[in-house]
């Protein structure tokens, strides 16, 4: 519908934009406006000055009323900084997940250089490709490989071994889509530390019985006690035991088991070694292969510890 002048009138447009509104967490852009919804520039103009339309950004507003939540804010960062950016670094953590606290300031990634916009966090990109991009709850966000890769290079370490940990445990982490990335972006700000992060990932050459092989030919070659290898007793069967210790290694070739049921009973086993007095660690394959000379040196570590506090426990040291 048409007013006086020839511009679209807002109240015909209403029921498009609240739809439109409704889907983009409160906020449109001017080009929304101006093209699928048809208002003129002028007719923005006028909404604004009744209060109908709140500007957020140049070109960016909230529909009804100023207050916006996180993911509004989120949006209408993007929404603010051109066709091809996409919310990224630890905004996309916290869309995604893997991070907990709200994005303060929105960071957002895009092709074009821009002038900062305060409270903004703008990031260059050279390219954005299509493996690159993603849309979650409506907001243009990098995928989660990349957003991990950005990350990497800027959040502590530990941090993102959780944040690559998170996305696993939501279901969200593809190793073959980060290690495609990681090929195409070697000597990139990030790319060791990512690659180092997702090393327990890595599928492992280990069978149960080379696992075994290779951390007795460790201990060994480290001076440590020889263990018990596949020891039985005592109600319980270890991979790895010092009866004189009573401590004991248990060797998983893969990190977890997988299955509600299985973690259930890893745990109630933990719990019966403690109660029979055994002390007990667990070492992966991929931790095995990847960083050998760390497992040993914290086994070897805990074994003496262990043998202090069993002589504490008697005169002679039994």
């Amino acid at each position: 519908m048409r007013s006086k002048g020839g511009e679209h009138s807002l109240a015909g447009r209403h029921d498009s934009l609240a739809e439109l509104a409704e889907r983009q967490h409160g906020v449109v852009s001017i080009r929304q406006l101006i093209g699928p919804l048809g208002y003129s520039r002028s007719a923005v103009a006028r909404a604004v000055n009744e209060g109908h339309l709140h500007r957020l950004y140049r070109g960016v507003f909230a529909v009804g009323h100023k207050s916006v939540l996180v993911h509004g804010r989120c949006l209408a960062a993007v929404l603010a900084c051109g066709r091809s950016a996409l919310l990224s670094h630890y905004s996309a953590g916290w869309l995604w997940g893997i991070a907990k606290i709200a994005p303060e300031p929105v960071h957002v990634t895009t092709l074009a250089w821009r002038r900062e916009r305060p409270p903004l966090r703008l990031h260059e990109a050279r390219s954005l490709k299509a493996q690159d991009r993603a849309l979650r709850e409506g907001i243009p966000v990098t995928a989660l490989p990349r957003t991990l890769f950005d990350l990497a290079a800027t959040v502590r370490f530990d941090w993102l071994e959780r944040m690559v940990e998170r996305s696993e445990e939501l279901e969200l982490f593809d190793l073959r889509e980060v290690e495609e990335l990681l090929a195409a972006t070697a000597g990139h700000p990030g790319h060791g530390r990512l690659r180092k992060a997702i090393a327990l990932y890595q599928p492992t050459s280990f069978t149960r019985s080379g696992l075994e092989k290779r951390f007795l030919e460790l201990c060994l070659e480290a001076g440590l006690p020889q263990p018990r290898m596949n020891y039985v007793g005592e109600g319980f069967e270890l991979d790895a035991y010092w009866p004189e210790r009573r401590f004991a290694v248990e060797l998983d070739v893969f990190e977890t088991h997988g299955t509600r049921a299985a973690f259930e009973r890893d745990r109630k086993r933990q719990e019966d070694l403690l109660l029979a007095g055994i002390q007990t660690t667990r070492i992966t394959g991929p931790r095995l292969q990847q960083e050998p000379d760390e497992v040993i040196r914290r086994v070897a570590r805990l074994l003496s510890e262990r043998a202090l506090y069993r002589a504490a426990l008697t005169p002679s040291g039994v």
